[in-house]
């Protein structure tokens, strides 16, 4: 596993944006998928984006049109940028890492507060 930092949180209006961003150590070069979880109260954890070190995104539907995912993998960063939010997407949002594959290396970040508000 490798230490994980999300930014970005905060409240925001139905409709607008934010900018999420994650970073695992910069040296941590075995990481293949990086990406976004989220759960809401009393909700289970779902898929928002993921990214492989190759580019290729994969977005849950909650996600789908309205976010986009983007990664730096020469600094293992990858960053969600959300837009036209809506009061169900306010949840805790968790970055992962795949730690490359190996088994019991999966990484989670402490997750950062996602509040919209009406």
């Amino acid at each position: 596993q490798v230490q994980l930092v999300e930014s970005g949180g905060g409240l925001v209006q139905a409709g607008g944006s934010l900018r999420l961003a994650c970073a695992a150590p910069e040296k941590s070069s075995s990481i293949n998928i990086m990406g976004w979880y989220r759960q809401a109260p009393f909700k289970q954890r779902e898929l928002v984006a993921t990214i492989t070190s190759g580019g290729t995104a994969n977005y849950g539907d909650p996600a789908k049109g309205r976010f986009t995912i983007s990664r730096d993998s020469t600094k293992n960063k990858v960053y969600l940028q959300m837009n036209s939010l809506k009061l169900e997407d306010t949840a805790v949002y968790y970055c992962y890492a795949d730690g490359g594959g190996v088994p019991g290396m999966d990484s989670w970040g402490r997750g950062t507060l996602v509040t919209v508000s009406s």
